[in-house]
C-alpha cells in the first residue's frame, strides 16, 4: 500500500510539472503580410527571435495577412495571443470609424494597444541612369512602372499627381514582380516600390543595372503629408549621398485581451533581439527608439513596463 502511495504522489508530481512547463509556453499570432513580402519576412525573424531570445516560453505562429486594413478588422474576432502588423493611422482611422472604416466601427478598436515599431514602408522612386533623370521633374515623358494595387503604387500615383505629373508620365501595365527584368531590358524608364530598406527589388537593380533612386525636396515631402526619411549613403549599390524620401510607420499591436506579463515579455524580447536580427537582415538596422515618436496612440501596459525599465522617453498620449 505503500508503495502505491508513493507513485500515487510522483504521479500527482509528474502531473504538476508537466503543467507547469505546458503553462509556462506563450503561444502568440503574429498577423503580418503576404507571403513572400519582406514583411512576411520579418514576421519569420520575429517568430525566430522570440523563441531563441525567451528559451522557448514563447512561441510565435506567423500567418499570411491580405492587408494592413484587413489586420485591424480581424481584431474583433480574435482573442489575447494576437499580434498584428499596421500603420499607426489605420488603427486611428478605425477607431474614429473613418476612410476604409466607416460604417463598420466596433467597440473592440478602442481595445488596440501598441507594442513595438518595426521597419517603415519607405517610398523608392527608381530610375535607370539610362533614363537621364535625376529628379521629380525630369520624369516627364518617361515609362515608369507603379504596379497594382499596393500602398507603393496608390503612393506613387498620389505623389506624381502632387507634383505636376498627372498625364506627363507614361504607367507601365505591369506588375512590380517584373520592375527589375523591364528596367534592365529598357522597356520602362523605372518604378516605384514601398517597402522596409534596403528594399530587395532596389538591390537587385543597382546590382544588376545602373540606378538612381530620386530623393524628395523638403516642400514635396511636406505636400505628401508622410513621415520623411534618409536613406543612408551607400545603403545600395553607386550611391554615394543620403536618399531624401517619405515613409509610412508600421507598428506590431495587440489588444487589451492580452495579459500584461505577455505584452512585456513580447516588447522586450523583440528589443533584445533586434541586434542579432540586423546581423541577418539590414532593415532592421533602421529602427531604433526614435521610431517610438511614430506610434500614435495607446501603448500596452506590459509594454509600458519594459519601456520605463529601458529609460525610454513615452508620451502621455502613449500610456
Amino acid at each position: 500500500m505503500f508503495d502505491n502511495v508513493k507513485c500515487l504522489i510522483a504521479a500527482v508530481a509528474a502531473s504538476v510539472t508537466m503543467t507547469a512547463a505546458a503553462s509556462a509556453e506563450t503561444r502568440v499570432t503574429y498577423k503580418s503580410a503576404k507571403a513572400g513580402t519582406s514583411y512576411y519576412q520579418m514576421g519569420v525573424q520575429i517568430a525566430e527571435a522570440m523563441k531563441s531570445g525567451s528559451n522557448g516560453d514563447i512561441i510565435v505562429t506567423v500567418e499570411e495577412g491580405q492587408g494592413s486594413v484587413q489586420n485591424v478588422m480581424e481584431v474583433r474576432a480574435r482573442g489575447g495571443d494576437y499580434v498584428f502588423t499596421t500603420p499607426p493611422v489605420l488603427v486611428s482611422l478605425a477607431q474614429g470609424g473613418k476612410a476604409m472604416f466607416e460604417g463598420k466601427g466596433d467597440p473592440s478598436f478602442d481595445e488596440i494597444r501598441a507594442l513595438f515599431p518595426i521597419p517603415s514602408l519607405t517610398m523608392h522612386f527608381v530610375v535607370s541612369d539610362d533614363s537621364g533623370a535625376t529628379s521629380f521633374d525630369e520624369l516627364e515623358g518617361k515609362t515608369i512602372l507603379l504596379g497594382k494595387g499596393s500602398f507603393g503604387a496608390r503612393e506613387g500615383e498620389k505623389y506624381l499627381n502632387l507634383f505636376g505629373l498627372e498625364g506627363k508620365v507614361n504607367i507601365a501595365d505591369a506588375e512590380l514582380s517584373n520592375a527589375v527584368a523591364a528596367l534592365k531590358n529598357g522597356q520602362i524608364d523605372g518604378f516605384v516600390t514601398a517597402g522596409s530598406w534596403p528594399a530587395p527589388n532596389v538591390v537587385e537593380a543597382a546590382a544588376s543595372t545602373g540606378v538612381k533612386v530620386l530623393s524628395l525636396t523638403d516642400d514635396q515631402i511636406e505636400q505628401t503629408k508622410r513621415t520623411r526619411l534618409v536613406i543612408p549613403a551607400g545603403t545600395y549599390a553607386g550611391q554615394d549621398a543620403d536618399i531624401v524620401t517619405t515613409s509610412l510607420p508600421v507598428v506590431a499591436f495587440t489588444t487589451t485581451k492580452m495579459d500584461d506579463e505577455t505584452a512585456y515579455q513580447l516588447t522586450k524580447t523583440y528589443w533584445e533581439s533586434k541586434a542579432a536580427m540586423a546581423d541577418s537582415a539590414a532593415w532592421w538596422g533602421g529602427v531604433d527608439s526614435g521610431l517610438m515618436d511614430s506610434i500614435t496612440g495607446k501603448i500596452h501596459p506590459g509594454a509600458i513596463r519594459y519601456y520605463e525599465e529601458a529609460g525610454i522617453a513615452l508620451t502621455d498620449g502613449q500610456r
